[in-house]
């Protein structure tokens, strides 16, 4: 079937690339839904933690002057620690379930930040704790991590620049540490792997175009355009 529609699925995550790179929080939070269509739930996660770590790789090459290391550790470490936990659990929860809690959840959220835009969370460092526990956790159980982790880095009130650099280097660190969980699971299939080179060249250009593109937002423009991403992720997990 994938043969059949491979070009499709390369457009889409294409697509996913370029708008994850914009919104600064990763292309899974599209690539997943989109790769849904075309694979079972546990390859879909296998597929995903190989492709993401090219996506993040190419983000920090091209926004690596952003990097904030104090970010990095307060929300990375605890990322880190619970997509291992959500990684290994992906196999007894249904994840049908586990989407709808997620995507009421984006919803309510992104729609309180704004409906009011003075209103923010602490940028303490138990908020960024618990923003990379969470974000860590439903990236293990569900593929994707990156818009609870944007609502957590939008609290810090960091440029554009930062905000994607950071966000990519703790990404790195949970995918790597989610791949070797996934692998052990059984989730990355032989029958796959000839799409890796495939999405890596799609993730290098699509994350290239998305930076050109960020150099005509303007850093309001930018985070408005986050929350309305994560409120349309909710959304979508929802109704898919």
């Amino acid at each position: 079937m994938l043969t059949r529609y491979l070009p499709v699925f390369i457009v889409l995550s294409f697509i996913a690339e370029i708008i994850g790179t914009i919104g600064g929080f990763g292309s899974s939070v599209f690539f997943v839904p989109v790769a849904n269509f075309f694979f079972d739930f546990q390859s879909v996660l296998g597929i995903t933690a190989l492709y993401h770590l090219s996506s993040n790789l190419s983000k920090i090459v091209l926004f690596k002057k952003g990097i904030d290391k104090k970010i990095i550790v307060s929300l990375g470490i605890p990322a880190v620690i619970f997509v291992s936990i959500g990684a290994y659990l992906s196999k007894y929860f249904d994840p049908k379930i586990l989407t709808y809690f997620l995507g009421f959840f984006l919803i309510s959220l992104s729609l309180v930040f704004l409906i009011f835009k003075h209103l923010h969370i602490q940028p303490k460092t138990k908020n960024a704790i618990v923003g990379g526990s969470l974000s860590g956790l439903s990236a293990g159980l569900l593929g994707t991590g990156g818009a609870i982790r944007g609502i957590t880095l939008a609290a810090f009130r960091m440029n554009k620049d930062k905000f994607i650099a950071t966000s990519a280097v703790i990404d790195m660190a949970v995918d790597s540490s989610r791949t070797v969980v996934y692998y052990l699971n059984g989730y990355m299939h032989k029958h796959d792997m000839y799409l890796v080179p495939i999405l890596i060249a799609v993730s290098i250009i699509g994350t290239y175009i998305g930076k050109r593109i960020l150099t005509r937002v303007s850093q309001e423009q930018f985070r408005n355009f986050v929350l309305i991403l994560i409120l349309l992720i909710g959304i979508i997990s929802v109704i898919s």
